[in-house]
């Protein structure tokens, strides 16, 4: 196959002594004699040399390859990947905030304080909880906080036999990695056909040696725990605490909060529900949240107000101590609440309907052709279990690449292990009418080709730069390097 010249690697376009930009000689040529020898290079970096145009071209055609939430529709599963204002943006960038230092006398920096406790107190109202701590990087960084500080309060309590964390089948695989790294043994409860928790299978499990279970609500299929009161009374009646994991915390916006459902402790992804653009690693974070009684076990420093309105840093030690470099990602935490201040009250009421009548228009749309393993209402995401006519051998991963000749981003696929072809859709609040339509047909045509013309969907993509990757190769053999890749 013929490749368009900028779809090479800007090696295969480097030219032996072409120059792209000429430094000026400066007037401390002696400062490589000034220093040590061991760190000195005995060969010229093996770096691309090429033009400045063929530069600026290949990077600018390079980035038409990447998707995002800007470029079209993006309904990963799991993921809530909404569109995020550029308000929000504008302001997280402001040189005000972006020039600030971390160690700035405290009276020099009351506004960014203000900002801390203002997200604080937001989140704790959202979240039925007491106290909030923003210092978490990310989801899975929250989560394992939320670990810590329910280790806390069991060590606090003089009750060391807790040493086991109940979660269901169908959790997030960040769920028993965070409870393992606070040094928990996982214990693993069964999920109904419609991936809920199977009560009875938990009821069994509770003991005194359980220190905490851990729930996402709606599930992992989309699908609210209904049986949660019952749940919680359970947990705590063994004495233990009950986690939320606020991964799908937008549709429930609005209509209920996890403290009010009986839960703990909680993080909430900021970058899902509360406008960061994610994905490719970041940004994140992850604010943790503690019903009152448990504040105490929040990590340090922790912004506070005082009663004449001012705003301080409480360093003072606790049992959890810090558990990032200093109060997390603040560029986020300002989007945040650029977020909850222009959504207001009544905004932010209607996102989980929004995103649920979403989900639900879509799913109602395809599920004649697709097949729907959990009946009823969903929530804010839905799994099908592939396409309902599975003769031709067309499977999740096929359609998953087809989506992308129509210009979409696949949905989640294979995930949630409940079913073996899972294909979750999350079309979020923020998307119109049109951009649904648009993706119902898409999914529709290539449930028909697979049944018509099944090769066409088995061989897609056929528009990407690379359509078919060997990834179990590039898992075990990874070629890091041109060099690597011209062995």
């Amino acid at each position: 196959m013929n490749r368009k010249l900028y779809d090479k690697l800007i090696f295969e376009l480097s030219k032996p002594g072409r120059c792209g930009y000429s430094l000026p000689h400066g007037d401390n040529d002696d400062t490589l004699a000034q220093l040590p020898a061991g760190l000195l290079r005995l060969d010229a970096p093996a770096l691309p040399e090429v033009d400045e145009p063929t530069v600026v071209r290949h990077y600018n055609n390079q980035s038409t390859n990447n998707f995002g939430v800007d470029t079209g529709f993006y309904p990963l599963g799991s993921c809530t990947m909404k569109y995020n204002p550029k308000i929000n943006e504008l302001l997280a960038s402001d040189s005000t905030l972006t020039a600030l230092h971390p160690q700035q006398p405290v009276e020099t920096v009351q506004g960014v304080l203000e900002v801390y406790w203002n997200l604080q107190r937001a989140l704790s109202e959202i979240g039925g909880m007491a106290d909030f701590s923003l210092n978490p990087f990310a989801g899975a960084h929250g989560e394992l906080t939320g670990m810590l500080v329910i280790r806390a309060y069991h060590e606090s309590r003089n009750d060391s036999a807790r040493r086991r964390v109940i979660i269901p089948n169908s959790a997030h695989g960040t769920n028993p990695a965070s409870a393992t790294i606070a040094g928990y043994d996982v214990v693993e409860v069964q999920s109904l056909a419609d991936g809920t928790v199977d009560v009875e299978d938990l009821k069994s499990k509770l003991d005194e040696t359980v220190a905490a279970v851990m729930m996402t609500n709606p599930n992992t299929a989309g699908m609210f725990e209904k049986n949660i009161p019952e749940i919680a009374s359970m947990v705590h009646a063994a004495g233990a605490l009950l986690y939320y994991d606020g991964a799908n915390l937008n549709p429930m916006l609005g209509i209920v909060r996890p403290g009010d459902m009986g839960f703990d402790v909680m993080h909430i992804n900021l970058h899902k529900t509360f406008s960061t653009p994610h994905g490719g690693g970041g940004p994140g974070s992850g604010p943790v949240g503690v019903r009152a009684g448990l504040e105490q076990f929040l990590p340090r420093p922790h912004v506070v107000k005082a009663a004449d309105g001012s705003f301080s840093i409480n360093c003072d030690d606790c049992s959890l101590g810090r558990v990032s470099s200093w109060m997390g990602n603040f560029s986020v935490i300002v989007k945040a609440l650029a977020y909850i201040m222009t959504m207001g009250n009544d905004g932010l009421c209607q996102v989980g309907p929004l995103a649920t009548l979403n989900a639900n228009y879509v799913m109602n749309a395809l599920n004649d052709l697709y097949k729907q393993p959990v009946a009823g209402p969903c929530k804010h995401e839905f799994v099908f279990d592939g396409l309902a006519d599975k003769s031709t051998g067309v499977t999740t991963l096929n359609v998953a690449k087809r989506l992308l000749d129509l210009g979409f981003h696949a949905p989640t696929i294979y995930f949630p292990l409940l079913f073996h072809e899972s294909l979750m859709v999350e079309p979020t609040e923020t998307e119109s009418i049109e951009t649904l339509d648009n993706f119902i047909a898409a999914m529709r045509q290539i449930a028909i080709e697979a049944h018509e013309t099944p090769e066409l969907v088995k061989s897609a993509p056929h528009d990407t730069p690379m359509a078919h990757p060997d990834e179990t190769e590039a898992a075990m053999n990874p070629r890091l390097t041109y060099s690597d890749l011209c062995k």
